[in-house]
């Protein structure tokens, strides 16, 4: 039963696939790496354990066994080897590209942070500088009113001696008017000509 439980947890692997090797890759990345042996050959398993997506595939060790021996299991390894190197430098650049992801997405959001910060400083300072100018033009509409006011008195007062002088002017007529009715004289200046 353990060994059952084995077959069905080990997956079915097919012969690596061939993917070139670029010429720019460094020969010694491999052997900084500890070498990792091959997988064993896939053990069958019964038709009804295998998941329906997976198809078995003819392993390719037999034919080479069958051929040249040695030297293909050598081409093997060094393709083996190869496809090795060439997913690791492929893990590296993914990993260095999330980095530089990362790295620019967050000096970004720190640049989103900042302008916002300097824009709600440039707000408040504008609506302080917009309040004191509401204080400011409150002043001077207050002032403004009091030299209207001023004004205005200054008027009343210019009218009350007018009137003041009109009805002085008026009395002294009917008063002079009165006495040379009395006296029986003209006057000698009518309406202001002779």
């Amino acid at each position: 039963m353990a060994e059952e439980e084995k077959n069905i947890e080990a997956p079915v692997e097919g012969p690596p696939a061939l993917v070139p090797v670029p010429a720019d890759i460094p020969k010694d990345v491999t052997e900084e790496k500890a070498v990792i042996p091959s997988p064993p050959p896939p053990e069958e398993k019964p038709e009804d354990c295998q998941p329906p997506h997976v198809v078995e595939k003819e392993p390719e060790v037999a034919e080479e066994k069958s051929g040249e021996g040695s030297v293909n299991r050598d081409a093997v390894l060094a393709r083996v080897e190869t496809e090795k190197r060439i997913s690791l430098i492929i893990a590296w650049e993914e990993s260095e590209k999330s980095k530089a992801e990362n790295k620019a997405h967050k000096k970004l959001s720190a640049i989103g942070a900042w302008e916002n910060s300097k824009k709600a400083a440039l707000e408040a300072e504008l609506k302080k500088i917009e309040e004191q100018l509401e204080k400011k033009k409150a002043e001077y509409v207050e002032k403004m009113k009091n030299k209207a006011a001023l004004i205005h008195k200054a008027a009343e007062e210019k009218r009350a001696i007018i009137e003041a002088k009109r009805a002085e002017d008026l009395l002294k007529a009917e008063e002079e008017a009165a006495k040379y009715r009395d006296t029986g004289t003209v006057p000698k200046k009518i309406f202001g000509c002779c």
